[in-house]
């Protein structure tokens, strides 16, 4: 059978021969990169990574991080990601990475998922929201850590859409890293589901952002919201613990009729007070 093949606009390639994921782990090609994308996004537009990306996508976690931590470094901003995608290009890995998203085996379509959101290869974003219907569960599972770390209007429509489909809890993680505070706002407003605005409601709290304490709130004690999104707002604000949700939780323990709001407020008026007002009595 022919092997397959991947299109990402500019050249077609077969797909990379088959491997596996090894665990992190510090290598002197972690090294060559570390040193090579601190030259390239410096300003050196000479530089050429000079790493097969059989090598790179054999040790995706190392590889990820150290591409991210490149990018977050102070100072770096749009220009040092042209800067990354140029020293791609030039080292003729841009495209051997976007086709190994189409590997016949998983492990290289999970780590070129990683690779390639944490390079920030938006052209990507289409091929790993495609993973998300993956039949291999490690795939699935490393496709929706690549949307959270791409983040972006695309990215969070991309894991609404699954969303039945990824645990609850992993859809609330992921949704906290990859909206923006505008993002996260509109969805709290306007969920598309109840099981969105669960999710929302948690990654607000997630988020820790005292920002979402208002709203959050809000909708604790408002008995028109199904009550499961009541209980998160409850636990969304233990998360965020900040001293001005203290007096208001602790209202709503004491006269909500609901038992399982009523019970969720109280327990998160008392972590709060564990948290933030330590000597006052529990």
């Amino acid at each position: 059978m022919d092997s397959p093949l991947r299109s990402n606009g500019s050249a077609t390639r077969q797909a990379l021969p088959t491997q596996s994921m090894r665990t992190p782990g510090r290598s002197r090609v972690a090294g060559r990169i570390d040193r090579v994308l601190s030259t390239a996004i410096g300003g050196e537009r000479a530089a050429v990574l000079n790493v097969p990306v059989g090598d790179l996508l054999a040790e995706p976690l190392v590889a990820a991080r150290i591409i991210s931590a490149a990018l977050n470094r102070p100072g770096v901003g749009v220009m040092g990601h042209l800067m990354l995608q140029e020293l791609l290009r030039r080292s003729k890995l841009y495209d051997d990475l976007v086709n190994s998203l189409a590997s016949p085996d998983p492990g290289v379509r999970a780590a070129a998922a990683r690779v390639c959101a944490a390079a920030r290869l938006n052209e990507s974003l289409l091929w790993i929201t495609d993973m998300l219907q993956d039949p291999d569960p490690g795939v699935r599972e490393n496709a929706v850590r690549a949307l959270a770390h791409l983040g972006g209007s695309n990215a969070v429509e991309a894991l609404l859409a699954a969303g039945d489909s990824i645990p609850l809890y992993r859809l609330a993680i992921a949704l906290s890293r990859a909206t923006s505070d505008m993002d996260i706002e509109l969805l709290m407003r306007q969920p598309k589901s109840e099981r969105v605005a669960l999710a929302t409601v948690l990654a607000a709290g997630l988020k820790r952002d005292t920002l979402r304490v208002s709203p959050l709130l809000g909708i604790a004690h408002d008995r028109r919201w199904p009550k499961q999104v009541r209980v998160a707002a409850a636990k969304a604000l233990a998360m965020i613990a900040d001293r001005s949700a203290s007096d208001a939780l602790g209202r709503l323990a004491e006269t909500e009729p609901d038992p399982a709001v009523k019970r969720a407020a109280d327990r998160a008026h008392r972590r709060l007070v564990r948290r933030v007002m330590p000597g006052r009595p529990k």
